[in-house]
């Protein structure tokens, strides 16, 4: 007699006299039912949403100038030589204020004529010209702008209303959704591609306000200020940065999400500029990995320490919404308007206390 584990065999004779072992018979293994995909498949085409949105995409000219200290050789007109206005020729070209061009992106939110694109795009700048999808061009002026974040307005005066973009919701974006990106790469104008958000809240060290988008859409100097639009043709980010060792796109860029950039807009177009609260410390996230903020140091005279706030002070929550990380609550103060009073819960050598705290105005330049 043998055996198998867990299962029974019976001997039987082949009439030989010998024993044959049967093992028990298995049954044939069923497939299990079809799943519903995990990836459906998109567009055939991206064309219908390209002709949408492109017509609210600009192309930003820029010219800025400076002063030429060079002593680079100046050629002197035959009419002016060995005469006294030759030096004086001479000095003022080697002088001169030269134009330097820049390009960049940009995309209409306003049929008046109110556009959006990044600062480092027009920053100094002394001429604006933007360049629309069906060839037109217009002077632009700039409205406001906020070099903590990188987001700029600047306006034109059409003849006609203008086609403008819608802003979407970046929150709902979730990463492996599509999204298209179009912007001025090259200056070779009006382009569009297609990707995917690869990640959220990316912090480049841009600024204490990094909560970038990643996207694998290429994007290429000259998309700086571009928008990218969901597949409803919103603007769901505004393309800032890419990383990459060669100047050109790796499949890694950087947009400012649409919920960090629409209420910044607005403002901008309110008053010209960005008033940030502040309180006057140093946080660190804290050093057990948990959530909160640590307090490092507080600023003399500083709105903390007028406060109370001191080093120590772990905080873990701002009117009563829980702080993740040291980040979130320099965010959260910043967003709160300069005079008004915040309510912090402070761990003070591990027993619970409220403070309240009213927020100063961040100084220009503060990073």
């Amino acid at each position: 007699m043998l055996a198998c584990a867990g299962a029974s065999a019976h001997a039987q004779s082949d009439g030989s006299g010998d024993m044959l072992a049967t093992l028990p018979t298995v049954p044939a293994v069923q497939p299990a039912p079809p799943a519903p995909a995990m990836v459906r498949t998109g567009p055939l085409s991206f064309a219908p949403l390209v002709r949408e949105v492109v017509p609210t995409v600009v192309n930003i000219a820029v010219i800025q100038n400076v002063e030429d200290d060079s002593s680079t050789r100046v050629k002197v007109p035959s009419a002016l030589r060995g005469t006294p206005l030759e030096k004086q020729f001479k000095e003022r070209m080697r002088r001169r204020r030269e134009q330097m061009l820049g390009a960049g992106s940009g995309f209409v939110i306003d049929p008046s004529g109110v556009i959006v694109t990044n600062d480092h795009v027009v920053s100094g700048a002394e001429k604006i010209t933007v360049s629309f999808a069906d060839g037109s061009e217009l002077p632009a002026h700039l409205i406001g702008d906020d070099p903590v974040t990188d987001i700029a307005v600047i306006a034109v005066q059409p003849r006609k209303p203008l086609a403008f973009a819608r802003w979407g919701d970046s929150r709902t974006l979730q990463v492996g959704d599509w999204i298209l990106a179009a912007g001025n790469p090259f200056g070779l104008g009006s382009s569009v591609t297609a990707g995917i958000v690869s990640a959220r809240s990316r912090d480049i060290g841009a600024g204490p306000f990094d909560d970038f988008l990643q996207l694998d859409a290429p994007i290429n100097p000259g998309n700086s200020g571009g928008p990218s639009f969901n597949m409803s043709g919103q603007v769901v980010a505004l393309n800032t940065a890419i990383v990459s060792p060669t100047g050109g796109s790796v499949g890694i860029g950087f947009g400012i999400p649409s919920e960090i950039v629409a209420p910044i807009v607005a403002e901008l177009r309110a008053k010209g500029h960005i008033e940030r609260g502040w309180l006057g410390v140093t946080l660190e996230d804290p050093t057990d990995a948990g959530s909160g903020a640590d307090i490092v140091a507080v600023d003399h005279a500083g709105p903390g320490m007028h406060a109370g706030l001191k080093p120590g002070d772990e905080v873990e929550a701002i009117d009563g919404e829980k702080v993740d990380n040291a980040r979130g609550l320099i965010r959260s103060v910043a967003a709160a308007t300069p005079g008004s009073s915040v309510r912090l819960s402070v761990l003070r050598h591990g027993k619970p206390i409220a403070i309240p705290v009213t927020v100063g105005h961040r100084p220009e330049g503060d990073g």
